[in-house]
């Protein structure tokens, strides 16, 4: 029997605003499921370097284990890792994504989770791609979501993270003319290289671009780190 954790009334409330958070992103995603996939499951053609950065990870990983698409949205990350030969399964937390995901990759095994609280084993992965996953998390819940990263990882296990570059938050009313409230959070790579470093995580290499154009992605800076998990690689 687990011991009872004792909170303080000012983490209760930052833990009840956090899955109240997430509650509304998990609704606004299966609102606009469908439209995400007509629009984006083909975004990785008109990006080469996230191409790029995909197939290095793709080959850094190798044979050695199972890759998870962590967010996988429609499932194109996991698509363009499968078909780079990487073992890979998508999770995400909205279930009509998830649907979208199937229905467009059926040879590949899908699964409903949340990245604060991954229902996977210590240790039981070789990688990890991350592709914009942290977008809609606020920086409280980052050392949640890196810890259960870096827990999830076999020693040596790799990361590519990606994630927009500023200190905003953008509140979009309406995508592709359906109401959301969700919040899309940037973050500056040093913070999060502190976090992933606090994780557990070792940094290999930071890559940052400017956006490619307006009809191919929102025109916002992007960074990618590469971090392993310190053990036999």
């Amino acid at each position: 029997m687990k011991t009872p954790t004792t909170r303080s009334a000012g983490t209760e409330v930052q833990v009840e605003k956090e899955e109240e958070r997430l509650a509304t992103v998990r609704a606004d995603y299966d609102r606009i499921a469908d439209a995400y996939a007509a629009r984006l499951a083909k975004e990785l053609d008109s990006k080469p370097l996230d191409r790029e950065l995909l197939l290095r990870f793709a080959a850094a990983v190798g044979q050695r284990g199972v890759v998870c698409d962590l967010g996988c949205g429609p499932g194109h990350v996991a698509c363009f890792l499968c078909e780079a030969g990487a073992t890979v399964f998508g999770v995400d937390l909205s279930p009509r994504m998830l649907d979208e995901a199937r229905r467009l990759n059926p040879s590949i095994p899908f699964y409903e989770a949340n990245m604060l609280a991954l229902n996977l084993a210590d240790g039981t992965l070789a990688g990890v791609a991350a592709f914009y996953s942290i977008v809609n998390l606020s920086p409280a819940s980052l050392p949640a979501a890196f810890g259960e990263m870096a827990r999830v990882l076999i020693p040596g296990g790799l990361l590519l993270l990606a994630f927009h570059v500023g200190d905003e938050v953008v509140c979009p009313r309406e995508l592709w003319g359906r109401p959301v409230e969700m919040e899309f959070f940037f973050h500056r790579p040093a913070a999060i290289e502190q976090l992933l470093r606090e994780a557990g995580l070792g940094i290999e290499e930071v890559i940052e671009r400017e956006p490619y154009g307006p009809e191919v992605e929102h025109q916002s800076r992007r960074a990618y780190i590469f971090a392993r998990k310190p053990g036999a690689a």
